[in-house]
């Protein structure tokens, strides 16, 4: 039996500032990967998100990032390994307040930006947040990009690791994702995403940006919430694939 897990990165919204569909989105993922106030979020919005997963009874998980709210987290920052396992404790035991008090636990660990394209490549770094991950609780999955080093120390760590795959990224050759300001890098076409995402769970391959088909494992595919035409093609990802055999499941029933 095919099984994969659906995550979406919410609870991005910040203060007046609103990003995304999340009430939404959140009925149709299994896991959610809530912004933990260093890229986005704020106390108010964690605590509504969290609400929101728990009526809905998805699993949740942190979505810790660089100290980086105006730019999203998705700027790149040299920073210690030392910053780095402190900076992911401190968002981990941000939303582990909130979890407690809408009787949930967190399930698992994504970071979020250039902090996960960061430790996607760097294998020090990776360390250093799992680490932090191990430390606070070591029974927690660390969700990695396939392939990556951040999914090779989770291993080295002894820790649960789900390998992630994406249904609207493009792939180089080594696995990594297609830098965002290269032309090519986003898939904007539903039906080709989810023909590349149904390849990805069954037969463990996707098509390079170069057009060189490359090995993957996807315990997860994380489909994005905040685009115009997202929560059309969130409901249409989940037909396709229940009607194409595959089972969706949260994480902690993958690995």
């Amino acid at each position: 039996m095919y099984r994969v897990d659906l995550n979406s990165d919410l609870g991005e919204s910040f203060g007046r500032y609103t990003l995304g569909n999340d009430e939404q989105v959140i009925p149709l993922v299994t896991s959610a990967n809530v912004a933990c106030g260093f890229h986005a979020s704020d106390p108010v919005v964690m605590d509504h998100t969290l609400a929101m997963a728990a009526a809905a009874g998805i699993r949740v998980g942190a979505h810790p990032g660089y100290p980086d709210l105006m730019g999203f987290g998705r700027r790149n920052m040299v920073i210690s390994p030392e910053e780095a396992k402190a900076y992911t404790l401190y968002q981990l035991g941000a939303l582990d307040g909130f979890c407690r008090i809408h009787g949930l636990r967190i399930q698992h660990v994504k970071p979020h930006g250039a902090f996960y394209n960061m430790a996607a490549k760097d294998y020090t770094l990776s360390t250093a947040i799992c680490e932090a991950i191990k430390g606070f609780d070591a029974n927690l999955i660390v969700l990695a990009l396939a392939g990556g080093e951040l999914a090779r120390a989770a291993m080295d760590l002894g820790l649960r690791t789900a390998q992630e795959a994406y249904a609207d990224r493009a792939y180089e050759e080594d696995g990594s994702l297609v830098n965002r300001k290269k032309p090519g890098a986003m898939i904007t076409d539903e039906d080709e995403a989810i023909a590349r995402v149904l390849r990805m769970v069954k037969e463990k391959k996707v098509t390079a940006i170069t057009g060189k088909d490359i090995p993957i494992r996807a315990d997860s595919i994380c489909v994005h919430g905040d685009g115009a035409k997202a929560l059309a093609f969130v409901e249409k990802i989940r037909t396709v694939l229940t009607a194409e055999g595959v089972s969706l499941c949260p994480l902690d029933e993958i690995v």
